[in-house]
């Protein structure tokens, strides 16, 4: 039986991931921070190990005898990486560099590093391919930069197949509620107004979760070593356009939103071009309307969820 390893599987990314892995053993390492959550869990097979992927003497334990290696553990909230980024080079970048040099060590078939579009920085017009320079503008970009920089490395200078996967901002239940969509949908639900940036126009390229995980797991079946994949959205919205979808959700009004000081060194706009990874069979199944109501539902309807 295939034997996979997921790091940061008890998050909202990974946790969903998991999710969806049949007829194979998974082991989830997961240092259980604030976002994450056992609980996300529930009902799935598999064993679970609790520790941090900087702890090198615990991946030699655990790594050996998994097929597959998938790197989700991250730290990723932007506002938290500036008000302080150490934290942020130690998971994202160090973490990674351990966790590659576990798999290195123990012969892993295949690692798949799971990273973001905002090492790209922002693009006022079109959109980046995997050429394109990295550009990050925060601390978070910046780490999650290193980690793939360190991963590439690892492929060239020592031959771990192990690829890379950008995406954009991701939704869907079981989302911790400090990002835009379930922060702005539990304060409108309990009544309270919702913080918007600046202007309101800064666009993201939004994806759902089952999509995004879908993209991760035909590059972990097809990926080449060393190479980079980008996973795009399936709707690229103004913060304030999603704003108005999600009031109109929650029947709220635009006197619920409060305008706040925008955010330092703010991204203006993000866009990828996921012609490589279409090329080997993706396609996003699940239209931003429908993964949006569905999503307002799963929060509407799991309140202890999110207020326990």
């Amino acid at each position: 039986m295939t034997r996979i390893l997921v790091t940061g599987g008890a998050g909202f990314i990974g946790s969903h991931f998991v999710r969806n892995l049949h007829d194979v053993y998974v082991t989830v390492l997961d240092k259980l921070t604030y976002a994450g959550n056992r609980a996300n869990l529930e009902g799935v097979r598999h064993e679970f190990v609790h520790g941090d992927i900087c702890d090198a003497d615990l991946l030699r334990s655990v790594v050996p005898g998994h097929d597959l290696v998938v790197n989700f553990a991250a730290e990723s909230h932007v506002d938290r990486s500036i008000e302080g980024a150490a934290e942020f080079m130690r998971t994202n970048a160090l973490g990674t560099q351990t966790l590659l040099q576990a798999c290195l060590e123990a012969g892993v078939p295949k690692v798949v590093q799971v990273s973001t579009d905002e090492v790209y920085g922002s693009i006022d017009i079109g959109s980046w391919d995997e050429d394109a320079p990295l550009r990050p503008r925060s601390p978070y970009a910046a780490s999650k930069a290193a980690g793939d920089l360190i991963a590439r490395a690892y492929a060239i200078t020592y031959g771990l197949n192990v690829s890379i996967t950008r995406c954009g901002n991701n939704y869907g239940p079981r989302q911790y509620p400090e990002k835009l969509i379930p922060l702005f949908l539990t304060n409108l639900m309990r009544g309270r107004k919702v913080p918007l940036y600046g202007d309101g126009g800064n666009v993201r390229d939004w994806i759902h979760v089952a999509d995004h995980c879908a993209g991760i797991r035909l590059v972990a079946e097809k990926g080449e070593p060393g190479e980079v994949y980008n996973i795009a959205g399936t709707a690229e919205l103004t913060n304030k356009e999603l704003t108005g979808r999600l009031l109109q959700a929650c029947g709220r009004g635009w006197d619920a939103v409060e305008y706040v000081e925008d955010r330092k060194g703010h991204d203006r706009r993000y866009s990828m071009d996921d012609a490589k990874l279409r090329a080997l069979g993706y396609r996003p199944e699940i239209p931003f309307e429908q993964g949006l109501k569905d999503t307002v539902r799963w929060y509407a309807e799991h309140r202890d969820w999110w207020t326990s």
